[in-house]
């Protein structure tokens, strides 16, 4: 029993009594002080008269819910870390809330000592971030980016869950489809039936893949650790990048343009994963332009560092969404034809490689996305 332990002071926020009141014994053994609220309003309630480090906090509540709790939490008391509990059916309230500001969620049934490593870990944040200026014994910056490199944890194991939880009802759906399909022509059906089953069976298989497109993104964004650094040569990366460019170009008459390093240059970085975050952006870039449109690639050595410039002559990306781009399951192509993580996933890549993504963007005139990756131990080799 440490003294660390002995001072977190723990609320659980759930309106099954018997479901609270045996996770509360549960903590209070493993030397946690515990108090409980079967509801929102009496949450915020007890907060703001006891004070607390830490919130466990149900999503499916009668009002206010969970995530309105959530809202009201990081409004009014935003020392205090929250995690949700949510129901295998509602992995989507999870997301929601670790976008407004939740430390993490944990599905139900809960393991004991899962919750409990968590709550931990938010307290130490919490502890972290009430540090007074001038007694941190890390710089603000460092202490912004543990908490930002917990977040991200945080959302990779829950992107890596949910992804799991998807594939298998996708798998199932996917073989019951291919079953009907393969049926259709033994059935003796009417042409206008058939042709009725056949487009119900496309709009299924059309979603399977929407779906799994998601959940690759997902599982991808989720392994972060199975990354090989070596050396490559950029210059011949990209060339392969526009190749599939301009096949994918060509149906549309769009026009791709590259101009590559006239000088030998070697990266040394994970060549599959910045394979992945130039393809991701140059499919943008093709999509972004219309017929006759063009896409124009380029790199440049900075000093020790090359640059990656995809720009396209499209309609512009507007101001007020231009900052929302990276943001996670954020998306301006119409329903059915994005998923809102690739970006997302990009900048996560990319920032892991020690690199970065920016954009500038005209409306009118068209965007152009700049990738930036140092060179690496080979750079002097070059």
């Amino acid at each position: 029993m440490t003294e660390a332990s002995q001072t977190i002071r723990v609320l659980l926020v759930d309106d099954e009594a018997d479901f609270r009141q045996v996770l509360a014994r549960r903590l209070v053994r493993r030397a946690l002080v515990v108090a409980e609220a079967e509801d929102g309003r009496i949450a915020l309630d007890r907060i703001a008269a006891e004070g607390f480090d830490v919130v466990v906090l149900d999503v499916r509540m009668p009002e206010p819910d969970g995530l309105a709790t959530l809202e009201r939490i990081r409004s009014l008391f935003p020392g205090v870390e929250v995690i949700l509990l949510t129901g295998q059916a509602s992995a989507q309230d999870g997301v929601a809330g670790i976008l407004a500001g939740a430390f993490d969620y944990l599905t139900k049934p809960v393991h004991i000592d899962h919750l409990y490593a968590k709550i931990k870990q938010a307290y130490e944040r919490s502890r972290r971030e009430s540090v007074p200026e001038g007694v941190a014994f890390i710089s603000s910056r460092h202490a912004h980016r543990m908490s930002e490199a917990e977040w991200l944890a945080s959302l990779g194991t829950m992107a890596s869950g949910i992804a799991h939880e998807i594939n298998n009802p996708l798998a199932i759906i996917a073989e019951a489809a291919a079953w009907l399909r393969s049926r259709l022509d033994q059935e003796g059906l009417a042409p206008e039936s058939l042709r009725r089953f056949d487009l119900a069976l496309g709009k299924i298989e059309a979603g399977v893949d929407r779906a799994s497109r998601i959940t690759r993104q997902l599982l991808r964004f989720s392994k972060r650790d199975d990354w090989t650094r070596r050396p490559f040569d950029p210059v011949e990366l990209m060339t392969e990048v526009v190749d599939l460019a301009r096949r994918m170009a060509m149906p549309k008459g769009v026009e791709v343009a590259f101009a590559p390093l006239a000088d030998a240059l070697v990266l040394v970085s994970d060549p599959g994963q910045v394979r992945q975050v130039l393809v991701h952006v140059v499919t943008n870039a093709l999509q972004a332009v219309g017929p006759q449109g063009r896409v124009t690639i380029s790199l440049e050595r900075e000093n020790q560092a090359v640059l990656f410039r995809i720009q396209d002559d499209g309609p512009g990306i507007p101001q007020d969404i231009r900052d929302r781009i990276f943001d996670p399951f954020f998306s301006t192509k119409p329903p059915g034809q994005g998923t809102g993580l690739g970006l997302s996933v990009s900048r996560d890549i990319l920032e892991r490689l020690g690199g970065a993504i920016t954009v500038t963007s005209r409306m009118g005139e068209g965007t152009t996305f700049t990738i930036r990756l140092p060179l690496g131990e080979a750079a002097g080799n070059a």
